[in-house]
């Protein structure tokens, strides 16, 4: 086979073929049932993207693959075994972090090769053409905050760093000197300076000073808005991929990089609209600060309770016709997906229409509870997500929440000046009787009385979500 051939045809068409891939790839992403074949497409055309790479350098030391191979596939292997659906969040960050830290380290490697290296007396800009120096300065920037944004995300989502906003004071003006001096410097840097050493260092500092605003940036925002934040830095990781691909002039990799900093940037803005909140109130509004109104819940807030154990809890399902379940991440917490299919299996064996109400929100990351269920291979047609479930509470017998909390709070449409007045929730309180299972009357992340607890068809389940389900799914088999 030509040099020529694979040059102008093999390696061409294999690049074509690995965009085509990853399109149907993030296509089969929207949905449950197809979720598994997308994800298997995608990693097809990554594995296509990166040999068509290789076949287009022509040369290149076997042996360095080799080793990145087996060290980064036998660290994705390890991750998906051990890791459980309750760190899947965090992983998620990690890997968000992951690639914004590879785009910035391959845009700087190439600076540092063509330029500070061979040392030829000329800026980079001149070496490498305007375009090449200021998307080399954006992936470097913008791969750097991904970076230590996604590992501040990670501390939080994993009870390492306080869930809550930190407020540092004047933040707002320290991450705009961060955000001109980054930037200036790189561009100052690429166009100007023409002494390899003092580009290198202006470098380092480029990356120091993005890495610096990536923590500034997402420290102060709350647990309760993770989600969102988790969609918006994988949105980064793939604008600072695709900026990576314009300074490499692979067109792949600009593709690929697009498509999921645009898929990301949607699924943000689908978050934000299910908190009934803008992005700029998610990124610089403090949510869960003690001056965000209403103050932190406790045992002392409510007044009428009604609790009861798993046998009260069968004799009110024991007449009902239809039962809709809402996980939330008290579910994920318990690892309760198994026992909660089990439940429904149960139920259902008596006739009764068992669904679930999802709501976009709900755990810590887009798509957490479609997620859970599918492995309890709960079917996907069960699934309703909230603005179709909602019209059916009306008509429903029972509710069974699991571990929800602030998205299913009433507050949201009936206490104005509440933090979450106006978020999009479940109105599970239409039905006849709701079971919420929690541990204890803890407030969720946003910090405030759930209305719900108080309410005359509710019945407080307190215990493990698994432990509770699983008594009622016992107390269900003995009669």
């Amino acid at each position: 086979m030509s040099s020529s051939f694979i040059a102008t045809t093999l390696v061409p068409v294999l690049y074509l073929l690995s965009a085509i891939l990853f399109i149907l790839g993030l296509k089969g992403l929207t949905r449950v049932r197809s979720a598994q074949r997308g994800n298997a497409m995608a990693a097809l055309a990554m594995l296509i993207a990166a040999v068509a790479a290789l076949l287009e350098m022509g040369t290149f030391d076997l042996q360095w693959i080799v080793l990145g191979l087996v060290i980064g596939g036998g660290i994705g292997a390890l991750a998906a075994v051990r890791v459980e659906m309750t760190g899947m969040p965090e992983m998620v960050a990690l890997f968000n972090g992951s690639g914004g830290a590879a785009s910035t380290l391959v845009a700087a490697s190439y600076v540092w090769l063509n330029v500070i290296e061979k040392d030829s007396g000329s800026t980079a800009a001149g070496v490498l053409g305007s375009a090449s120096a200021i998307t080399a300065v954006l992936s470097m920037f913008i791969g750097a905050l991904t970076l230590s944004g996604s590992v501040v995300a990670y501390g939080k989502l994993a009870g390492k760093i306080s869930g809550n906003p930190i407020l540092l004071p004047g933040r707002h003006v320290v991450n705009l000197l961060l955000i001109l001096g980054s930037l200036g410097l790189g561009i100052y840097t690429l166009f100007t300076v023409a002494d390899s050493g003092s580009i290198a260092t202006f470098i380092i500092v480029v990356m120091v000073l993005s890495l610096a605003l990536g923590i500034m940036l997402v420290i102060p925002i709350g647990g309760a808005d993770m989600p969102v934040v988790i969609s918006l830095l994988n949105s980064y990781s793939g604008l600072a991929a695709s900026a990576t691909g314009f300074v490499l002039q692979n067109n792949v990799l600009v593709i690929s990089g697009a498509l999921v900093g645009a898929s990301g940037l949607i699924l943000t803005q689908i978050m934000c609209v299910a908190m009934n909140r803008t992005l700029a109130n998610v990124l610089f509004g403090g949510f869960g600060t003690a001056d965000s109104g209403g103050g932190a819940a406790d045992n002392r807030d409510y007044t009428n309770v009604r609790s009861g154990g798993a046998e009260e809890a069968v004799l009110v399902l024991e007449n009902a016709e239809t039962v809709v379940i809402v996980p939330g991440y008290g579910l994920a917490v318990a690892q309760a997906q198994h026992t909660v299919k089990e439940l429904a299996s149960e139920l259902e064996k008596r006739g009764v229409k068992v669904t679930y109400g999802i709501h976009p929100v709900a755990g810590r990351m887009p798509g957490h509870m479609n997620v859970l269920l599918a492995e309890a291979d709960v079917p996907y047609e069960q699934l309703l997500e909230m603005d179709v479930v909602n019209p059916e509470f009306n008509n429903t017998d029972v509710v069974i929440i699991v571990g929800a909390n602030d998205v299913v709070n009433p507050a949201a449409q009936k206490t104005p000046g509440s933090p979450i007045y106006g978020m999009p929730v479940l109105e599970v309180w239409h039905a006849a009787s709701v079971i919420m299972i929690k541990r204890s009357l803890s407030p969720g992340f946003a910090g405030i009385k759930n209305e719900l607890f108080e309410y005359d068809n509710t019945m407080m389940l307190f215990e493990d979500g698994k432990k509770a389900v699983q008594g009622m799914v016992t107390e269900l088999k003995s009669l």
